[in-house]
């Protein structure tokens, strides 16, 4: 599976760098062409290094790693290279006081979905930091981390579950596209509760045996 990731910014690093220790074949693409360079050298493995097009062009699966606002226009931009791809966003729409920008709206994967039509748009990877997808392999007290995911379409959720067990990790069916907004606003309480309040997150949830009463 080749692997294209538009953006240079640490969540493209860390998980390009998994991806390519993992045997993908991964091209990294921004719009600073030595800033992608610099990149693909750091990481080794054989990553290549592009422009945005080149990086959409060349993988089967494009992660969008960019900023929540910048996504859309470049992806737009990108209509034609990603008909037809697979196309994951792992962005999160949270502004100022942790407040979810897309509240009321569509979701930024849908916004995606929306500016690249042909392309099949997956939501995973938002609900960590990017020194998680770092660790090799990510696992708290002898569990692996689980990662939803969410989309419509079968052979493109098959492709990132992939993506996902190579990161040492287990996919979790989240739904479909239309609740990618759901994963965004758990990232935006999430973040809320971690960075404005140092408080657990995972401790708001009980245990499954107790989930339904």
């Amino acid at each position: 599976m080749r692997i294209g990731i538009l953006g240079t910014g640490n969540m493209a690093d860390a998980l390009a760098t998994q991806w390519a220790r993992a045997g993908r074949e991964v091209t990294v693409g921004g719009r600073d062409m030595l800033k992608a360079e610099r990149l693909a050298e750091r990481i080794g493995g054989g990553v290549l290094a592009g422009g945005l097009r080149a990086a959409a062009e060349a993988g089967d699966v494009v992660l969008a790693a960019l900023p929540f606002g910048a996504g859309a226009q470049v992806v737009r931009d990108l209509r034609a290279e990603l008909a037809g791809k697979v196309l994951v966003d792992c962005s999160n729409p949270v502004g100022p006081g942790f407040r979810l920008l897309t509240e009321g709206g569509p979701s930024a994967a849908q916004l995606l979905a929306a500016a690249a039509p042909e392309a099949r748009v997956v939501k995973a990877f938002n609900l960590c930091h990017e020194d998680v997808w770092r660790l090799r392999p990510p696992v708290f007290e002898g569990r692996a981390l689980a990662v939803p995911v969410c989309g419509d379409d079968e052979q493109a959720l098959v492709a990132v579950r992939a993506l996902v067990r190579d990161l040492g990790c287990a996919p979790v069916d989240g739904g479909g596209l239309g609740r990618a907004g759901l994963l965004e606003a758990t990232a935006a309480l999430f973040i809320g509760l971690w960075v404005g309040e140092g408080a657990d997150a995972q401790a708001i949830a009980p245990p499954l045996a107790h989930a339904a009463g």
